[in-house]
């Protein structure tokens, strides 16, 4: 028998919290649901679920400083709730580590639909290890590599923190130097071509990329206006 794939979910909305752990039962998820950010660090230690579905307004620690936390010592997917749809709060969700961001009221369909696609995407990367996909998995020009392998990025020398999405995104465009890839393109090749987000997330990820590595000599993602990004060697 197949094991269910457990959804941590926490919100302190105990209505919100219910509808989704309905939603999720239908498709034959196990929930558990916390209303406070103690409660949900203390519940990814316990229930070490597959995917937590984080709401950001927390009574205690808000829903930002769990991500923070859950990422400092998981790559537990996180998908993020929140009734705030400023383009400001999901770039610093995602800037966080989060997956995706949900802005309520959602849709219970594309709940459904977005976490089963963020669990397959995790379970796609944790399979990568097989033994014909065993070789370092690395990119390097003069001033910068990014190894694949085991999800680190260093720059001019330095270690660069990079959520995983990220880190997947810049090495896809470093792969293949000089290639325009449109915004759709990268969110099928990334996201997954079944991702419900907009090409939005792309450019917030992009942004995030540049903001990290900053100015190099040698190499750039170069925007395409009006299709998407290159990598691009300098010389």
């Amino acid at each position: 028998m197949v094991a269910k794939n457990k959804i941590l979910i926490v919100d302190d909305d105990a209505n919100i919290a219910e509808l989704i752990s309905l939603y999720l039962a239908k498709e034959c998820f196990n929930t558990e649901i916390v209303g406070d950010g103690e409660s949900a660090l203390r519940s990814v230690k316990s229930y070490q679920p597959d995917l937590i579905l984080l709401d950001l307004m927390l009574p205690g620690i808000d829903g930002y400083q769990v991500c923070r936390e859950v990422r400092a010592s998981s790559d537990i997917p996180v998908i993020m709730l929140s009734a705030k749809g400023e383009v400001f709060d999901k770039v610093l969700g995602l800037e966080l580590g989060a997956d995706d961001y949900m802005e309520k009221p959602f849709d219970s369909k594309e709940l459904v639909a977005r976490v089963k696609a963020v669990l397959r995407r995790y379970k796609t990367k944790g399979t990568a290890s097989e033994p014909e996909e065993a070789a370092d998995k690395i990119v390097s020009y003069p001033d910068l590599i990014i190894n694949l392998t085991n999800y680190s990025v260093t720059c001019r020398g330095q270690h660069v923190d990079m959520p995983p999405k990220e880190l997947e995104l810049f090495y896809f465009l470093a792969s293949s130097p000089g290639r325009v890839f449109t915004r759709e393109q990268l969110l099928d090749r990334i996201w997954g071509y079944d991702y419900v987000g907009d090409t939005r997330t792309v450019d917030v990820h992009i942004k995030r990329i540049r903001e990290k590595t900053g100015s190099s000599p040698n190499w750039k993602i170069s925007t395409i206006w009006g299709i998407g990004y290159k990598f691009e060697q300098l010389h």
